[in-house]
């Protein structure tokens, strides 16, 4: 580097012209042949085919994979007989496990102790689960601790039930 000061042309201006704003008219250019039907068909085909694809590389028993998504969809078909929501989006299940060898471990709540079908309900899990393809065996692990309160349900639960 050289030791002599840096040197900078200054240009002093009375007035800028602003810059020509943009349209977004002038930046699309449509497609003269497509019609808005057939545009609208271009955009659902791209919403289903973005909606259908499935995660890769998951194992059956993570999250997102087959044995997992089966546990949930039985779960989501088990309904509280006092409340009109099924007992996933209810809030009432905390955890479900799914082992490399096909076991899976639910562990749930109730509303309250006293609940109606305290003795059933826990059977009723194990029998729904246990039916799900690729599930060896289910357990289900019924716990008082954290208690259940209305925050566990899930929006749809609460839009059902008039909360929200």
């Amino acid at each position: 580097m050289s030791d002599e000061p840096r040197k900078f042309a200054i240009e002093e201006v009375e007035d800028v012209a602003a810059p020509r704003r943009a349209f977004v008219e002038d930046a699309v250019e449509e497609m003269p042949s497509e019609t808005a039907a057939q545009k609208l068909e271009r955009k659902r085909d791209y919403l289903e085919g973005f909606l259908a694809e499935k995660p890769q590389g998951l194992a059956a028993g993570e999250p997102g994979g087959a044995i997992y998504e089966g546990v949930i969809a039985a779960l989501r078909d088990i309904f509280d007989p006092e409340i009109p929501v099924n007992i996933y989006d209810l809030g009432l299940i905390y955890g479900v496990d799914v082992g490399e060898d096909g076991h899976v471990a639910v562990t749930m709540t109730l509303t309250t102790p006293h609940c109606p079908v305290a003795e059933s309900m826990p059977g009723e899990v194990e029998l729904r689960v246990s039916a799900v393809p690729g599930v060896r065996d289910a357990e289900v692990n019924l716990v008082w601790d954290p208690p259940w309160d209305p925050q566990k349900m899930s929006d749809e639960a609460k839009l059902e039930l008039g909360m929200l």
